[in-house]
């Protein structure tokens, strides 16, 4: 008996290599900024040329000199596009490979043997006569289902990156309506507008308007991506100068000292991030959004969220910032890859949002007002993923850590998160009695506080008690987190205990900061939660 042929055969799929397509993606994104360094010669070119020339035939250099740069700026977004096509077609290979893989393994334990062309027959020595039909069955629809897969993404990609010549020859952008969506339109409207759009008039709000189009909720993340990618070199810039001009100041004191060193640290962090975001690694990581003011923000994917089938998003806690963005993400990634090693065959995305002003001491961490100012951002974040969605709506998991936890519980509280399940580690209270009044499905609000946490010396203290201990001595303020029943914290019962009335998943011994060590059950926790399972 023999499993049908798909374009993918089964010998093809068991020796190809996701890796060399990941890889020839990367190179493409690397013409993307050798274009834009043109384009910027190219610039300076320009106005050396109109300093020292003047007549028809300058203008008529100068306008063809234009002309060369905005080419060159255009292709920008077609080459980080078809390196987008090919990370998403390796991904998929690894997940397809990961099927095969367990196909070959249950045909390796039912007795069926497998030829180098993917047909499949029972071993008459292993398989008794009786079973020989539905084994020699089972067997053959895993091998279909992973050589589907392949074939499925081998043709989205062909059909994508056809799309992207045919493109070349027709013009890579026109110029759109003038209808911008405002600051705060619904993702969902956001979502319609865009797909009322040309490929072209995409790619012209890309080029021309990244700020506009790396920002809106409702824009898939592709299009974001290229959008922040574009303004990275901006971004490093602003940074740059910010530190010069600290720099500059004489005499510096304690403030302006301070200052230095944490734009020292954005800069650090920022360098990080792009040599995370140009690396051939798996997962591709997709910059959805990036802000260097303050402490900076940064909202990252790693793998794409519209084509995933489980999304999750991270929110980190206190101190969180652009210094050590890379650091959270790899958070997010040990949820992605433990979920990877539970079930091979998924296709999951995991998002770093750090879109909020993190708490940077305990005495900001004390009070709820930046978990109350990220709540808006957060939910139309969510919302966002669920309208740019390709195909069936994918299971959205959101998992907050520490004060990130209140900023999770806060937006579901008072702004309803677009979420199938929420998750909370070290929480310091979300901001609610009961797990029932987050809005989401029951039984799916998990929580781990680990045994050894220091969260779990917080208590809810008398709002006027608290300010006097913090102003008065560190030994007053531990007095006061003391103080009050073991099940309540800063904001609310601990959501790890069962009279708040969701479920629980087992931490070890690792700290306020450790539920992502390799060897702690919390992370198996988070990765089921994730996938659902």
């Amino acid at each position: 008996m023999n499993a049908p042929g798909p374009a993918v055969g089964y010998a093809q799929l068991s020796t190809i290599d996701p890796a060399a397509w990941r890889a020839t993606g990367s190179a493409w994104a690397s013409l993307a900024g050798v274009a834009q360094r043109r384009a910027g010669e190219l610039a300076e070119g320009d106005a050396a040329l109109r300093g020292g020339w003047s007549g028809s035939a300058a203008g008529s250099a100068s306008a063809r000199l234009t002309g060369l740069r905005e080419e060159l700026v255009a292709l920008v977004p077609a080459a980080i596009e078809t390196d987008q096509v090919l990370a998403e077609f390796a991904a998929r290979l690894v997940a397809a490979r990961a099927r095969l893989t367990a196909a070959v393994a249950l045909a390796a334990a039912t007795g069926v043997l497998i030829d180098r062309r993917g047909g499949v027959r029972a071993d008459p020595a292993r398989l008794p006569s009786e079973r020989t039909g539905p084994a020699v069955a089972e067997v053959a629809s895993a091998l279909r289902d992973a050589l589907d897969l392949a074939a499925t993404a081998d043709g989205e990609a062909t059909k994508r990156l056809a799309r992207l010549t045919e493109a070349g020859r027709t013009g890579w952008t026109a110029r759109p309506p003038s209808y911008r969506p405002p600051p705060d339109a619904e993702p969902g409207a956001v979502r319609r507008w865009w797909a009322g759009l040309t490929p072209a008039e995409r790619r012209w709000f890309v080029v021309h308007e990244p700020e506009l189009t790396g920002r809106l909720d409702g824009v898939p993340a592709e299009a974001r991506d290229q959008a922040n990618r574009l303004l990275l070199d901006e971004r490093r810039t602003a940074l740059r100068e910010r530190w010069e001009q600290l720099l500059g100041r004489v005499p510096r004191g304690p403030l302006e000292a301070a200052g230095l060193r944490g734009v020292e640290a954005a800069r650090s962090g920022l360098d990080a991030l792009v040599t995370r975001l140009e690396s051939t690694q798996q997962p591709r990581a997709y910059l959805l959004g990036l802000d260097v003011g303050g402490e900076g923000r940064a909202v990252v994917a790693l793998g794409n969220p519209d084509r995933a089938t489980e999304v999750l998003t991270y929110v980190p806690g206190m101190t969180a910032g652009l210094d050590d963005a890379t650091g959270e993400l790899g958070r997010a990634a040990r949820v992605l890859a433990r979920g990877a090693e539970l079930a091979p065959e998924a296709q999951t995305s995991a998002v770093l949002w750090l879109g909020y002003d993190a708490p940077d001491s305990l005495h900001e961490a004390a009070w709820d007002g930046q978990a109350r100012a990220a709540g808006e951002a957060l939910h139309r974040f969510q919302d966002g993923l669920r309208a740019t969605h390709d195909g069936p709506p994918a299971r959205q998991t959101v998992l907050g850590h520490s004060y990130g936890s209140l900023v999770v519980g806060t937006a579901a509280r008072d702004h309803g998160l677009a979420a199938d399940a929420l998750v909370f580690v070290g929480s310091p209270g979300v901001g609610v009695a009961h797990a029932a009044d987050l809005g989401v499905p029951p039984g799916q609000v998990w929580a781990s506080t680990a045994p050894d946490d220091v969260i779990r010396l917080t208590r809810p203290p008398d709002a006027l008690a608290l300010r006097t201990a913090l102003s008065v001595s560190p030994v007053g303020m531990i007095a006061g987190w003391l103080a009050g029943p073991s099940d309540e914290r800063w904001f609310g019962r601990d959501p790890a205990e069962p009279s708040f009335g969701g479920q629980t998943f087992p931490s070890g011994r690792y700290g306020h900061t450790g539920y992502w060590h390799p060897d702690n059950p919390a992370l198996d926790g988070m990765a089921r939660a994730m996938l659902g399972r």
